[in-house]
């Protein structure tokens, strides 16, 4: 009998509603989903934005009452305050997601603050944009709840994969990734914009299209590994390019900071 009454506990807390903190564009498709998976959503956006099927709620601590699941989609700078209103409205056996693009030590102080509250925290990243993809848009979740969070989440249609580690280590995953694709993005804004300054724009967007469309296993260590060995004559190339772009009323960042890493690794491959 009581196993009966454990299964019937847990059926209703499964019934609870779902907050989420923030509806702008990656906040309204999630919380769209959840509703048309049948969830019961609550939500709070400062900006007063209405979703159809999701209960319009006057803060973050009324949105966060008596829910299963809070999810923080607000901003990194107001993460802290969105869970410091909504700790005292949530349930004791609640998990607070936070799903904000911040550091490591950000959500691990998130993390400390629902953790002395008495609750569950998962640090969840999200690994694609959203638009297109909603709810199903892959996930990766850390920290105490990361089971839990990812449990009720896949059972509503969400592509949530969970890490071992405290929370921060899927922030962590997100963060180095964005070095490299926001990087690369910033790369080819730069070089895109010298070369319509030199009157080549077709010409790089095409050598540009077929570098990308040509990369292989392979690609990846022969970046490395030439990066290492051709530092110096590399750090000279785009000290070149720096003064072209500038020659082209180009702002070189991109090129600068090419220039600057491959002098420290000139610096490390020679022992310094």
């Amino acid at each position: 009998m009581t196993g009966a009454n454990e299964a019937d506990s847990a059926d209703r807390a499964d019934r609870r509603p779902i907050a989420i903190l923030g509806l702008g564009e990656a906040g309204s498709a999630i919380a769209s989903g959840l509703v048309a998976a049948g969830a019961l959503v609550r939500g709070f956006d400062p900006a007063g934005i209405v979703l159809p099927g999701v209960a319009n709620c006057r803060d973050d601590a009324d949105a966060s009452t008596g829910c299963r699941v809070v999810v923080s989609l607000t901003t990194a700078r107001e993460a802290a305050g969105a869970l410091a209103a909504a700790l005292p409205a949530m349930p004791r056996d609640a998990i607070y997601a936070d799903l904000n693009t911040a550091s490591p030590g950000q959500k691990a102080t998130l993390a400390a603050l629902a953790e002395k509250a008495g609750l569950g925290f998962a640090d969840i990243a999200i690994m694609a944009p959203v638009p297109g993809s909603g709810l199903r848009t892959p996930m990766l979740a850390s920290g105490p709840a990361a089971a839990q969070f990812a449990a009720c989440f896949t059972g509503l249609g969400a592509n949530v994969g969970v890490l071992p580690g405290p929370a921060g280590t899927a922030a962590a995953r997100k963060l180095v990734r964005s070095v490299f694709y926001k990087g690369m993005s910033a790369a080819v804004t730069e070089a895109v914009r010298a070369a319509e300054a030199a009157g080549c724009a077709d010409w790089l967007r095409e050598n540009i299209r077929q570098e990308l469309a040509g990369s292989t296993p392979a690609t990846l260590d022969r970046i490395e590994r030439g990066s290492r060995q051709h530092a110096v004559r590399r750090s000279d190339e785009m000290a070149a390019a720096a003064e072209m772009l500038r020659e082209l009323g180009v702002p070189p960042r991109i090129a600068t900071a090419s220039e600057l890493w491959l002098r420290q690794l000139a610096t490390e491959q020679a022992g310094g």
